[in-house]
């Protein structure tokens, strides 16, 4: 039984070294991350944010694929051999003849489109070798053909279709890197709440643990009391009441904090196995905010109000194609030309010939029951919708910085009130915690001064929280950095607008 008891005591105290092991490399291994930290953490696992840039990326290869197509483009067609036998009825003699061919040639060709007119220009060139053989001719021939041509191709009465599409590839990469950058402002708002979420719920655990200390302290206080008989028993059961009920708020501040902590690895992209605190010091500065300029930089800048533009770019040029459709429109061609052919490939122009061509043609509606007026007119309630859309965004734009505003000069009086709270709080507790030493006070009476201290330093550290959230929420709606003077326009987008 004693060795039994012994070896059980053994491992009482190694179980209680491994835990005091494993508690301190828990301590050691913690992560203390900062707001500035966060940010490029989840800017570069954040998935909305790399399915963004894929699709910024996609735009700028169509952009670029389109500029290329603009350049002259070159290409061989190339037939090694063809041969061909038939036989066709001859009604004039009555019988039927034999052909047989036998062939191969290529075609060279330089397109080059014209941006600025919407027409083509191409050079031509034919080769051709053929051996034909057919009962019906008195001679067959053998020889070689090549046709060199100059052609220009050019629509007439319509809109430029090469120029719209540049265009429209242009704005889409705009609106991409647009999108991206939106994206990054988004989650800048999402860390930075989380972040201080994290933040708050660590002040809530720090008070909590202040005031089990505190409760803890009272209740030694009590017992001293109870044992020299200061005080009846029922202030002791109260006592212990109130320290199993601060131990319990402990308890719950720890648990919301550690699932604050998981959203916040889940935000960030990183493993959910990892112990992460953050580091930051809230301090109250006052930040000077003139409502005019971020008004006017709102609505000059706003990532959100180029896109509408965009979108309404887009609803116009929709509206020139739908026109187009069904309309009258014309094509000409011009080309010119020399054509020879021979028996032998060094003689093929020596005797050429000239093949200028012109071709002229009308495309003429005549009647179509009104669909192209009712699609002209989709196509214009569209850009009027869009249009609402612009406007509805700017007065929108313009009421969240009055409502941002006007909520910032709110939390400064609110911290100001909140910091003489917290300071009387304190006070108001250190003269009843004498007074309760003294036994001029109750557990009951300690408890309500001790809850009334830990709601005026969750006050004042929500208020400076609050403030932070709106500084960032004003700089997101206005684009600009009050707190540093300067413009917050992201450098992406800056970085990929100057590129393209």
């Amino acid at each position: 039984m004693i060795r039994t008891k012994r070896k059980l005591d053994l491992l009482k105290i190694f179980i209680c070294a491994g835990a005091f092991l494993l508690g301190s490399f828990a301590t050691q291994a913690q992560k203390k991350i900062t707001l500035d930290e966060a940010l490029l953490i989840a800017f570069s696992n954040s998935p909305d944010i790399k399915k963004s840039k894929i699709n910024m990326e996609q735009n700028k290869e169509r952009l670029n694929a389109r500029l290329a197509s603009l350049r002259s483009q070159f290409s061989f067609d190339f037939m090694p051999i063809s041969y061909n036998k038939t036989e066709s009825y001859d009604e004039y003699f009555s019988k039927w003849n034999t052909s047989e061919n036998k062939g191969a040639g290529g075609t060279f060709t330089v397109l080059q489109p014209i941006k600025y007119t919407g027409g083509k220009l191409s050079l031509i060139n034919s080769f051709s070798y053929q051996d034909n053989f057919s009962e019906a001719s008195v001679k067959n021939y053998e020889g070689y053909n090549n046709d060199l041509k100059i052609e220009f191709t050019q629509p007439l009465f319509t809109y430029n279709k090469t120029k719209m599409d540049l265009t429209r590839n242009e704005l889409n990469l705009e609106n991409a890197t647009l999108s991206y950058s939106i994206e990054m402002l988004n989650i800048e708002r999402q860390v930075n709440e989380a972040f201080y979420s994290i933040y708050q719920k660590q002040m809530a655990l720090k008070i909590a643990e202040e005031e089990f200390e505190n409760q803890k302290v009272s209740k030694d206080i009590i017992i001293s009391k109870v044992e020299g008989g200061l005080s009846a028993k029922e202030e002791l059961y109260q006592a212990e009441l109130n320290f199993s009920t601060s131990q319990s708020n402990l308890d719950n501040k720890r648990v919301d904090l550690e699932n604050a902590k998981d959203q916040f690895k889940l935000l960030l992209g990183i493993s959910l196995y990892e112990d992460v605190a953050v580091s930051t010091d809230i301090k109250y500065i006052p930040v000077i905010v003139d409502l005019e300029k971020a008004i006017q930089n709102g609505l000059s800048q706003r990532l959100e109000l180029t896109q509408k533009q965009i979108d309404l770019n887009n609803a116009r040029f929709d509206l020139i194609e739908t026109s187009e459709q069904k309309a009258f429109k014309g094509d000409v061609k011009l080309s010119v030309g020399l054509m020879g052919n021979n028996e032998q490939w060094s003689k093929v122009y020596n005797k050429p010939t000239k093949s200028p061509g012109v071709e002229l043609k009308f495309s003429i509606p005549i009647f179509d029951w009104g669909e192209r007026k009712a699609q002209i007119r989709t196509a214009e309630l569209e850009i009027e919708s869009r249009e609402i859309d612009m406007n509805s965004l700017k007065n929108n734009i313009t009421i969240n910085i009055r409502k941002i505003y006007r909520n910032l000069k709110n939390q400064i009086q609110q911290i100001e009130i909140a910091e003489q709270n917290q300071k009387n709080a304190e006070r108001t507790y250190d003269i009843n915690l004498e007074r309760y030493k003294n036994g001029d006070l109750t557990s009951i009476d300690l408890e309500r001064f001790q809850n009334q201290l830990s709601e005026k330093k969750m006050t004042l550290a929500n208020s400076l929280i609050s403030y932070k959230l709106e500084l960032l929420n004003l700089k997101i709606q206005s684009l600009w950095d009050f707190e540093n003077n300067r413009s917050f326009v992201p450098q992406e987008l800056q970085d990929n607008l100057i590129k393209n």
